[in-house]
C-alpha cells in the first residue's frame, strides 16, 4: 500500500524523542509517522488513535515488526483525554496530529472521498457510524448545505449549489460521486466548473460536516495542550486554512497570558501562558518532498512546547 507521511522528517526532529518517552499519535493512519515514532521510543511507549479499522488492521502489523511497546486506539482523537486516562496515563512527552484524509483513504474506491472517479458516496472515517455523504446530501435543508458549502468550502457558489442539489434529489438519490459532480457542474455552469473546479470545495465541506473534523478539533488541542508534561511537545499537521486557522488561534491562545491579568506587576503562576511557540511560522514541505508527494503541498506544521 503507498503512503506518504508529510514532513515526517520535521514532525520527528520537533518532537524531540527519548528513548523512554510516552508519546502519542492522535491521527495513526497506516503507520508512516508512528513507525518511525516506535523506532526511538525503545524503553517508552507509543499510543495511537484512529477511527478507521482498516488502518488499525494495517498499522497493526506494521509496527508489530519493529517493537510492541505500543498500543493502538480505535477511536476519535477527542476522546484521548479519557481514553489514556483509563489506561492509567495523565500526561505524556510528545502529541502529533496529522489532520486531513490519508492518501489510501482517497485512493480506495469505496470510501468516496474523490470527485475524481466514481464511487458510492460515503466520506465516513469510521465506517461504523451511521450517518454519510449520502444522507447528508438527502437530509439537508437548503440553508444548512449552503452554511456548509460555505463556511467548510468557502465556495462563493454555495446558494447556486445547494438550490440545484434541493432540486435534484426529488428525483435522485445522490449514491455515486460522478451524480454530484454533474449536479456542481450543472449549478455554476462549465466556464466556472472548469475554471474554479468547485467541486473541491464542495467535497471537502461534505467530507468536514460528515466526520465533523473542525468541531473534535477545537475540542481536542487544549485537552491535548493539557496532557503534555512541562517541556513536553505538540506537532500539528494542518492540509488547510480552516484547520490552520483554528489550530493558530488555539496555541496563541495558550501562549499569552491571560488577558484578565495583563498588565499587572507580578502575574500569578497559574495565568502565565501554558506553551511557547516553537515556529511562530509553519514548517512547510521541502522541494524535495513537493516532487515526490504533490499532495503535501498545502501542509503546514505548527510546534509548541509545554511551559
Amino acid at each position: 500500500m503507498k503512503h506518504y507521511s508529510v514532513l515526517k522528517n520535521e514532525a520527528l526532529q520537533y518532537l524531540n524523542l527519548k528513548s523512554d518517552g510516552i508519546y502519542v499519535d492522535a491521527t495513526l493512519g497506516y503507520g508512516g509517522h508512528s513507525s518511525e515514532i516506535l523506532k526511538h521510543v525503545s524503553k517508552g511507549h507509543l499510543y495511537a488513535f484512529d477511527q478507521d479499522e482498516e488502518a488499525i488492521s494495517y498499522s497493526l502489523k506494521r509496527l508489530s515488526e519493529i517493537g510492541t511497546n505500543f498500543t493502538l486506539i480505535h477511536a476519535n482523537f477527542v476522546t484521548m483525554k479519557e481514553e489514556l486516562e483509563h489506561l492509567g496515563i495523565s500526561s505524556v512527552d510528545g502529541i502529533l496530529f496529522d489532520l486531513g484524509v490519508s492518501s489510501p483513504q482517497i485512493d480506495e474506491e469505496k470510501r468516496g472521498f474523490s470527485f475524481m472517479r466514481e464511487e458510492v458516496m460515503d466520506m465516513r472515517m469510521d465506517q461504523s457510524k451511521p450517518f454519510d455523504a449520502k444522507k447528508l446530501l438527502q437530509t439537508y435543508s437548503y440553508e444548512a448545505l449552503c452554511d456548509i458549502f460555505f463556511r467548510y468550502g468557502e465556495e462563493s457558489r454555495s446558494k447556486l449549489i445547494a438550490k440545484k442539489i434541493v432540486e435534484q434529489r426529488k428525483t435522485k438519490s445522490f449514491v455515486y460521486t460522478n451524480e454530484l459532480v454533474s449536479c456542481i457542474r450543472e449549478a455554476v455552469g462549465a466556464n466556472y466548473f472548469y475554471k474554479t473546479h468547485p467541486e473541491r470545495n464542495i467535497f471537502q465541506a461534505i467530507r468536514i460536516e460528515v466526520n465533523q473534523e473542525l468541531v473534535v478539533l477545537e475540542r481536542v488541542l487544549p485537552e491535548a495542550i493539557s496532557l503534555l508534561k512541562p517541556g513536553g511537545r505538540l506537532c500539528v499537521i494542518t492540509f488547510h486554512s480552516l484547520e490552520d486557522r483554528i489550530v493558530k488561534q488555539i496555541l496563541r491562545k495558550f501562549s499569552e497570558v491571560d488577558p484578565m491579568v495583563k498588565g499587572i506587576p507580578e502575574i500569578p503562576k497559574e495565568y502565565m501562558p501554558k506553551i511557547k511557540l516553537i515556529t511562530r511560522k509553519p514548517i512547510e514541505p521541502s522541494e524535495e518532498e513537493l516532487m515526490e508527494n504533490r499532495r503535501s503541498k498545502s501542509a503546514k506544521l505548527r510546534v509548541i512546547e509545554r511551559n
